[in-house]
């Protein structure tokens, strides 16, 4: 039994996960189906006596998965635990921080933040989840990344359907000043710590493949080259609800 905690809960040696595979698609799947199902019964769910209680378990959920990370870490002594990478600089796990005190108080400022984290930072993880690489389907590392990185948008979904919840321009001002706070703490950490640290990946590329290999090394020219990202990214995930205002508006001339 030994055994088998040290090894479900370690990581391996050699490459475990690969990119665009089942183990890297069914996941996605999964969360996309969940999200669908709130959609579909998005009115039963408001009318719900029990809805405060999904609401709290998404929340219990969203801090689970990011505490669980680094009770791993303590547990199994092999695993790296250097500043150098585990320090909470991310914006995966802020968002769920963040998120568990949006969906239980159902808090605008909040659902704000997230919402343009999810959509304009998160979503680079669920792409090329490189962390996983030595970590697959039969480690808890695996499980524990897909919970942390699908359910914030569970719970910006369920505001969205269910308490009909949705940003607004400040929104998206509110969340990239907090976005460059984070990036800021980043780049501190990151010239503080020296060598091997690479939070928010402002200081290099990633060993693994990533879509942000395409950057490059130089410090200036890859932050600009993210800003421009970012920020067209904020606009595209702000465009939906750009579109059903000018269609409102529309309606009413």
């Amino acid at each position: 039994m030994k055994d088998f905690f040290h090894y479900f809960f370690g990581e391996g040696t050699e490459v475990e996960f690969s990119i665009f595979t089942f183990a890297h698609l069914a996941p996605i799947l999964v969360g996309a189906a969940l999200i669908f199902l709130i959609y579909i019964f998005r009115d039963k769910l408001a009318a719900s006596k029990n809805e405060h209680r999904w609401r709290y378990a998404i929340g219990f959920t969203m801090i689970i998965s990011e505490m669980a990370y680094y009770w791993r870490l303590v547990g199994i002594p092999e695993l790296e635990t250097s500043p150098q990478a585990n320090l909470p600089i991310a914006v995966c796990g802020w968002l769920v921080i963040f998120g568990s005190f949006m969906i239980v108080d159902k808090n605008q400022y909040l659902f704000d933040i997230c919402y343009f984290w999810a959509f304009c930072g998160t979503v680079f993880a669920l792409l090329t989840p490189t962390v996983l690489n030595y970590a697959g389907p039969t480690r808890f590392r695996f499980y524990q990344f897909w919970t942390e990185h699908l359910i914030g948008y569970i719970g910006i979904f369920w505001l969205i359907f269910v308490h009909k919840m949705r940003p607004n321009f400040r929104s998206m001002i509110r969340s990239y000043v907090w976005l460059a706070i984070l990036a800021v703490v980043a780049y501190i950490a990151n010239t503080i710590i020296g060598e091997g640290a690479n939070y928010l990946f402002m200081a290099r590329p990633e060993a693994a493949p990533s879509v942000l290999d395409i950057l490059p090394p130089n410090f200036a020219l890859r932050l600009l080259i993210m800003a421009a990202v970012i920020t067209t990214l904020y606009f595209v995930a702000y465009l939906p609800w750009y579109l059903i205002d000018r269609k409102a508006k529309k309606g009413e001339q």
